[in-house]
């Protein structure tokens, strides 16, 4: 299990740590802070919200805002690649991605991803602005190493072979951001989340507002393996055809959790202990840390279970409105 937790909510950022086998709250900072995200390398923990990007280089100890080169201040994502000299990665609203790689202090943008939203008409359903990018997943080995997937919603799926300095659409998202209209082989455009499986970085699989889609090619082309509403899913390290997906039949409507053992095939029930379906909200996203998986509800609670394990369990419920999870030392 992980040593220590910092929650991201919108009402600031928490600090949790493992006592008498149950987190436990153990700090809070930027309180009253509307965050979207949170990121850690090391000591160096970033903290995403509407109005740009915090940074502790104490393990949250202390606190400064880093918006150096933050053309687009609403971060919805901020995501810390693998490796001490990854980049640090910032997606935002209206649809840009922002690249540091001195460990958050600093950013630079590719102009590309805001040419490609502008021509394409990126949008969001709920606001007015140009789209969103809402997560990234790098590729840990396989014949393209270091590939940096990332989700945009309204708008489909980029991808950086260059460490995030320059971005493109994947062969199999076509930019264009309508939805009711035959895909064939292409990815929906809603795309809420994205995963790469650490044994290729052919495998991906992407949570959209058309169900949840995976390629085995790279992003070229896509099929669709649940139909439901998806905003999030985990996908087994070990194995990539066991996939636990949190669909709803709508937005935050009878969510619920399932699992798949045969790479989306077919699905089963795996809510046990959550009482879902909720009839008014659903799995927002999954994290893992170590042996544990915890799932964030868009009602902002927090739910967990180990991941040899079938029941889930409510942690931490003191904390209200939580809206991301990751790990510290």
């Amino acid at each position: 299990m992980a040593a220590a937790l910092f929650i991201a909510t919108a009402v600031g950022l928490y600090n949790a740590a493992r006592a008498d086998g149950a987190w436990r709250v153990s700090g809070q900072a930027l309180s009253g802070l509307p965050l979207t995200s949170v990121a850690v390398r090391g000591a160096v923990v970033l903290a995403g919200s509407p109005e740009g990007i915090w940074r502790s280089r104490d393990a949250g100890r202390t606190w400064l805002k880093a918006d150096e080169g933050l053309a687009l201040r609403h971060v919805r994502w901020v995501s810390a690649s693998p490796g001490p000299g990854g980049p640090i990665l910032a997606g935002t609203e209206p649809a840009g991605i922002f690249v540091s790689r001195d460990a958050g202090a600093s950013w630079d943008a590719d102009p590309g991803v805001w040419k490609l939203r502008d021509a394409n008409g990126w949008f969001l359903p709920y606001s007015p602005r140009a789209g969103c990018v809402r997560g990234f997943a790098v590729a840990a080995s396989g014949p393209d190493r270091g590939r940096i997937y990332a989700a945009v919603e309204v708008g489909g799926v980029l991808v950086s072979d260059d460490d995030g300095r320059s971005w493109r659409l994947a062969a199999g998202s076509d930019g264009k951001p309508q939805m009711d209209r035959d895909l064939g082989a292409l990815i929906h455009p809603d795309v809420h989340s994205i995963a790469v499986h650490p044994s290729s970085s052919d495998c991906v699989t992407a949570a959209t507002g058309g169900g949840l889609f995976r390629s085995v090619d790279g992003g070229r082309s896509w099929k669709k393996i649940h139909p439901g509403y998806v905003r999030a899913a985990w996908v087994d390290p070990c194995g990539h055809r066991h996939i636990i997906a949190g669909p709803a039949d709508g937005v935050s409507r009878n969510g619920r959790v399932e699992a798949s053992l045969d790479g989306g095939r077919t699905w089963h029930p795996a809510s046990t202990g959550m009482q879902a379906p909720w009839a008014d909200r659903m799995v927002e996203r999954f994290f893992q840390l170590q042996g544990e998986l915890i799932a964030v509800s868009s009602g902002g609670e927090l739910w967990s279970k180990t991941l040899n394990g079938s029941t889930w369990s409510r942690i931490l419920p003191e904390i209200a409105r939580a809206v991301a999870v990751a790990a510290g030392k």
